[in-house]
């Protein structure tokens, strides 16, 4: 909006001292109703993911925002906090970081969830307050580096706008919600976020470097896995990105030339980022590990639980092709004639997998139960599985002769 009010606060300050954080606790506990939470991470420039800032608002207590690695210990905060509605935006990406320093929530709203199932075209957080508060609110920090210390004063002001607007647009979204009958939707998708539980961690991590499909299942790709296993070692030891130290790109190149010597790979152009040669020790020692080893990696193969891509149903499973085809098609007029995103309504994995092995006997009731085994909510089930049960029977029906069909 051209016109949207321009939100200015006060200089904040951090809170790294104990006995300045259990004063804040206190004062949180003598406010009201539900809590704003944010945290801040230094995704792409620190190896872990947790919490260099976490920003707590209630009303009736204020703002407070405070220095994770510093204070440590955040058990009374929780004793304080954890029976109150926490209002976030994006929870899913914040709850890991919080539960790690003891942060756990009961129940949440979650704005950005929210904004989508009521189908608005935008669910940042600064889009949203703009079409909702009327209130621009600049995002050039999101990104930042927030293991900076000291943090700078722009940052600080940046991170209490997160949550001092998070409550109004709590109840914004709230309104909207009850007008458009979806409170119980987003009720169960707010229970889903706080349930859902972390995905354990890969067996083999080192097989999402980007461009190892490139690379031959040979000593080629022992060399990857090798480069990647001491990449990963010097990340965490330094608590650095990755990528920071040694590109995707780099390990790939790397591994694809297979240098017969240390000088042949510090000779590699391709070889490249801050850590290529001040480690190379490191890197032709895994080199060097690769060539020696007998433990070849194979060509991975998809597991038993994982599904071929779509795009090949039509080849191999044409009937699971035609349902897939038919039911995307039916729940993607009930998603636009009730304002919810596809991906939203049903979770797509939950329809590819009943399309490409339906129950025995197509019938709501059982394409109900499979949903809800593969956990689908409610009221998910109760808007999609007749609508998927008559799609998969009428789109594997033949037409009938002398009809004409579509090329």
């Amino acid at each position: 909006m051209s016109d949207a009010e321009t939100f200015e606060t006060p200089q904040r300050s951090v809170i790294a001292d104990v006995d300045d954080f259990h004063d804040a606790v206190e004062e949180l506990a003598l406010g009201h109703g539900p809590v704003a939470v944010d945290a801040e991470r230094a995704s792409g420039f620190r190896y872990s993911q947790r919490a260099y800032l976490i920003q707590v608002y209630r009303r009736g207590a204020g703002t407070y925002l405070f220095d994770p690695p510093a204070i440590g210990e955040f058990a009374p905060l929780q004793s304080v906090i954890g029976d109150a509605e926490w209002v976030l935006h994006a929870a899913s990406q914040d709850l890991p970081c919080l539960r790690e320093v003891g942060l756990d929530p009961v129940t949440v709203f979650d704005t950005e969830l929210a904004a989508r199932l009521l189908g608005l075209p935008r669910v940042g957080l600064g889009a949203v307050v703009e079409e909702l508060l009327g209130i621009h609110l600049a995002k050039e920090h999101s990104a930042a580096d927030w293991s900076t210390r000291p943090l700078p004063a722009s940052w600080l002001e940046y991170a209490a706008l997160d949550v001092e607007l998070l409550l109004d647009l709590r109840d914004s979204l709230a309104v909207l919600l009850k007008q458009q009958g979806k409170e119980r939707i987003a009720a169960e998708e707010f229970a889903a976020v706080v349930a859902k539980e972390e995905k354990p961690p890969l067996a083999e991590p080192w097989r999402r470097l980007s461009g190892i499909h490139s690379l031959r299942p040979d000593r080629h790709l022992a060399a990857a896995r090798e480069l990647w296993l001491a990449r990963d070692a010097l990340a965490r030891e330094l608590d650095v990105s990755p990528g920071r130290l040694v590109p995707d790109t780099s390990l790939i190149a790397a591994a694809r030339a297979l240098p017969e010597s240390r000088r042949d790979l510090a000779a590699l152009k391709q070889f490249s980022g801050r850590a290529s040669r001040t480690e190379l020790d490191r890197w032709w020692s895994a080199i060097e590990r690769a060539r020696a080893t007998d433990d070849i990696p194979v060509q991975r193969r998809s597991g038993g639980d994982t599904l071929p891509p779509p795009r090949s149903w039509g080849d191999r499973n044409p009937e699971a092709d035609l349902r897939l085809k038919a039911a995307r098609a039916a729940l993607t007029e009930i998603a636009t004639e009730r304002a919810i995103p596809l991906e939203n309504l049903l979770t797509p994995d939950f329809l590819r997998r009943v399309a490409w092995e339906p129950p025995a006997e197509i019938m709501p009731e059982s394409i109900g139960a499979a949903l809800a085994g593969l956990g689908a909510r409610p009221w998910q089930i109760e808007l999609t599985a007749q609508t998927i049960a008559r799609a998969f029977v009428e789109g594997h029906q033949e037409p009938a002769e002398g009809t004409e069909t579509d090329s």
